[in-house]
């Protein structure tokens, strides 16, 4: 069994990819152990002594911080914290999410700045690897002070409450719990606030979208360069010395790996009557290296996200401070995510402008890719649904982080509104991957009309085994099936590329 151990050390997206696709187990580190225990020793020997009130630990939330409870309450306002706070609506968060809620959870609880005692860090530590998934909802969070709603229904079944997903099933959580002996826990003064303080539900969100983004990415240079081929496009707009001139990284991966990708094609190296390509071919370096640029830069800022203490206040034994300040606040990622949507977005609106060329009965290629055209639509619709697509996209990329409205009778007068970005930038993704699934699907239409001419044999490898899923379209049928084999395709093709090819991702 594979076992990942919580630790200070700094966890990046490669090992999160490790620890979901291998299926590991998590334990916590004695380091982190001896962390978390001094804390809540310190926390303790300081309400004891402490006559001044500390926020959220001997006083109410948010604009109730003037409003002193006495020691005999303190446990009994963290539950009613959590209780009161698990106001979600809508759809329901995605497992896959929720298991990396949980992952970001214990990693900031880890640190020792958050006061929770060792075993609500345990406990968090057993739903995770008995796959015990709190039912969470995906609105109802501002995004500061952090994720409060999502966070709530994820800590609600440490109190025996809310619902659970569990070996497939929906329960009562309090049900799971006396199946498996758990006794509820008691929250200590501060627990409350620690696990609903803070950027989980944000970053849960933001390390699945970036670790699909970056195959995203890869894959639409992959099907870029096969619809560039079957356009029968020129080669000299991804020449190394027209980008090294403009400098930007992401613009001069992208010419790599294009000529890469074509290298040893036929259809690439044959003679030209055209002297250049429409904007959506030639310029595949320029834009989808601008993406990958604000796919690296967002990255970087989920990566300090996912290795920070979030949540508030915040504990320093060492230097006997408790300390009440705003880590929750989720500008960083809400900006980042706008970034985001655009930049994928971006990606999607490009591909389909690709497929409507491939389909308009240019250089040799039949009109909607059909050899019987009129009494056949071809591939007419399905172009048709990626322009709705990326129709809803643009839509969607409209910045969150530009609005706030005040909260808390106007003591949180500031919120980032980053649990809607993220919530937004995941249907943005989703959206991407169908594009590109028509992409595609038209792509590989459009190559075996240029038989027996043959591309590189990267792309003829890549075909071939795509061709095992989805076959050449002869005459009209039934396509939304072939479009969700593609998208299925898309998702779990391995991508045999070099290091050479993920430069810059």
């Amino acid at each position: 069994m594979n076992i990942h151990l919580i630790s200070s050390d700094k966890l990046t997206f490669q090992r999160i990819f490790q620890i979901i696709t291998e299926n590991y187990k998590l334990g916590l580190s004695s380091s982190s152990k001896e962390k978390v225990i001094a804390c809540r020793r310190y926390l303790d020997q300081k309400m004891a002594r402490q006559t001044e009130p500390v926020y959220g630990i001997t006083t109410g939330f948010g604009s109730l911080y003037d409003t002193n409870i006495p020691p005999s309450d303190l446990g009994i306002l963290q539950k009613n914290l959590v209780m009161s706070h698990a106001c979600g609506v809508g759809e329901e968060v995605p497992q896959e999410i929720v298991k990396l809620m949980l992952l970001l959870k214990i990693q900031s609880l880890s640190y020792g700045h958050s006061g929770v005692q060792l075993q609500t860090v345990e406990r968090l530590i057993e739903m995770y690897n008995l796959e015990i998934y709190p039912v969470v909802y995906q609105q109802g969070s501002l995004g500061a002070s952090g994720d409060l709603a999502p966070l709530a229904h994820l800590s609600l079944p440490l109190l025996g409450l809310g619902e659970v997903n569990y070996q497939g099933e929906r329960f009562a959580a309090q049900a799971v719990m006396d199946r498996l002996g758990w006794k509820a826990i008691e929250l200590q003064s501060k627990e409350g606030l620690a696990l609903l303080n803070g950027t989980q539900f944000m970053s849960a969100y933001g390390v699945f979208i970036l670790l699909k983004s970056i195959r995203l990415s890869i894959l639409s240079d992959i099907i870029a360069a096969i619809s560039l081929d079957a356009f029968d496009g020129r080669i000299e707009a991804f020449f190394e010395q027209v980008h090294l001139i403009r400098h930007h990284k992401g613009q001069i991966d992208t010419a790599a790996r294009i000529r890469y990708l074509l290298e040893g094609s036929e259809l690439i190296g044959q003679k030209k009557i055209h002297v250049q390509d429409p904007y959506s071919f030639r310029c595949i370096p320029q834009v989808h290296g601008a993406s990958k640029d604000s796919i690296n830069h967002v990255a970087k800022v989920f990566s300090n996200e996912i290795n920070a203490v979030t949540d508030n206040p915040t504990i320093f034994p060492e230097e006997d401070l408790i300390i009440s300040a705003g880590n929750f606040h989720g500008q960083p990622l809400a900006i980042a995510f706008d970034l985001l949507a655009i930049a994928l977005s971006e990606l999607g609106n490009i591909s389909e402008r690709r497929t409507y060329q491939l389909i308009n009965g240019k250089r040799g290629l039949p009109s909607f890719l059909v050899a019987n055209s009129g009494l056949n639509s071809g591939f007419m619709i399905p172009q048709y649904t990626a322009a709705s697509l990326v129709s809803q996209n643009k839509q969607l990329c409209t910045p969150a982080s530009t609005d706030s409205i005040v909260s808390s009778q106007g003591q949180e007068d500031h919120v980032s509104m980053g649990a809607n970005a993220a919530t937004r930038t995941y249907k943005v993704v989703m959206n991407l991957e169908q594009i590109l699934a028509i992409e595609l699907l038209n792509a590989a239409q459009a190559l075996d009309f240029r038989r027996p001419l043959r591309s590189s044999p990267f792309i003829e490898d890549f075909v071939a085994d795509y061709r095992k899923q989805v076959g050449f379209m002869g005459e009209d049928k039934i396509i939304y099936t072939d479009i969700a084999k593609t998208a299925e395709f898309i998702r779990s093709v391995p991508l045999k590329v070099s290091d050479r090819l993920i430069d810059g991702i």
